[in-house]
């Protein structure tokens, strides 16, 4: 006697209706998300460029930008000195501040998806402290290899290095496993830091104040030249963790499952490494250690956006942009005539997020 599965059928198409309005949801969820993202970065913009000892109105600055895309007819609404200080000192600041919290921010989405863990930041390889090393290195011993980009060149190749060091001494048996690469960082940022700490005991007072300038981090001082500079390895890194979206998703179930579903495991982290040493090194390497972004917005965004990282990835690059803009914003008005270290305000907002994360995955046992 066949069952009877009249009762059911009817349930069925309501049954295969919840996964699909899920999506929806999510889908939304994701577009509102990216277009508060992109609301609050131009609003940011706008303020920004125009706060400082010369006030530029945000009707102003607008004005500004549509006459020279040639929008507007007519001479430029700004006196001299303020379309000078505006288009030669605070956009480039800004946009370098964009691009180098999008650099951190898809950096951070690399390493917490690698490593399978929330609490994994750029800076766990040593790529941070790495590019600190270069930069302090030359500073005191006063290198002069290629002028005024000698710095940035030494503080890259460092970010490089570090990286390097760290992958290649966790590889055993043609594998690196993601626990054994986190302690080789660990010893690695011990090592850097030690470095440190012996150029400072060795400059004078000026090189020990840039050290400890440069470590704090700081967008003083940027020029279009460094905004070009970091722009392609933003974009190239950004389409290149767009095209990893996929394979860590499948990394997420465990390498043992994604190697079943055809990932090669290896490859993709080495590859991954690499590209987290590349963002994280171009943008460090103009603007010194900015703590935190890596690991504060991939996480605070994959509990709106959910793990996906199709999504996750633009919304960490919206969002990085977004949170070191503010940062910059504060740290420059904050104290009247004084630019604060950005770092340090990174971190003030950055640590008691860290010690929230830890609260909460001890509750649930995550990290148990």
């Amino acid at each position: 006697m066949t069952p009877d599965t009249t009762t059911a059928t009817p349930d069925a198409p309501a049954r295969a209706e919840v996964p699909r309005e899920r999506q929806r949801r999510g889908t939304a969820r994701t577009t509102g998300v990216v277009l508060v993202l992109l609301a609050l970065g131009t609003a940011l913009t706008l303020v920004s460029v125009g706060m400082g000892q010369l006030a530029i109105a945000p009707g102003d600055v607008l004005a500004s930008v549509l006459h020279r895309l040639q929008v507007l007819p007519g001479p430029s609404p700004l006196a001299e000195n303020a379309e000078s200080a505006l288009w030669l000192i605070r956009f480039p600041r800004v946009a370098l501040a964009l691009l180098v919290g999008a650099c951190l921010g898809v950096g951070g989405v690399l390493m917490q998806g690698v490593f399978g863990n929330p609490l994994a930041e750029p800076g766990v390889i040593g790529v941070s402290s790495g590019a600190a090393l270069g930069a302090c290195t030359v500073i005191v011993l006063g290198l002069n290899f290629f002028g005024e980009w000698t710095v940035v060149a030494c503080a890259f190749v460092g970010a490089l290095a570090a990286t390097a060091v760290a992958y290649r001494t966790a590889r055993h048996g043609g594998r690196t496993e993601a626990v054994t690469l986190i302690l080789t960082g660990v010893a690695v940022n011990a090592f850097c830091g030690a470095g440190i700490a012996l150029m400072t005991f060795l400059g004078d007072t000026a090189a020990r104040e840039e050290i400890v300038f440069w470590q704090l981090g700081s967008l003083n001082g940027t020029r279009w030249q460094h905004v070009l500079a970091v722009l392609p390895a933003c974009v190239i890194g950004s389409v290149l963790a767009l095209a990893f979206a996929r394979q860590l998703d499948l990394m997420s179930l465990g390498d043992r499952a994604a190697r079943h579903l055809g990932v090669d495991v290896e490859r993709l982290r080495s590859g991954t490494v690499v590209l987290v040493a590349i963002l994280t090194g171009a943008a460090v390497a103009f603007c010194g250690i900015i703590a935190f972004v890596g690991l504060v917005v991939p996480h605070l965004l994959r509990m709106i956006v959910g793990p996906g990282h199709r999504t996750l990835v633009p919304a960490s690059m919206l969002g990085g942009a977004v949170l070191l803009l503010a940062a910059d914003l504060g740290a420059r008005t904050m104290v009247p005539y004084a630019d604060l270290p950005i770092g340090m305000l990174t971190a003030l907002v950055g640590g008691p997020f860290f010690f929230y994360l830890i609260r909460r995955g001890r509750r649930s046992g995550a990290w148990a």
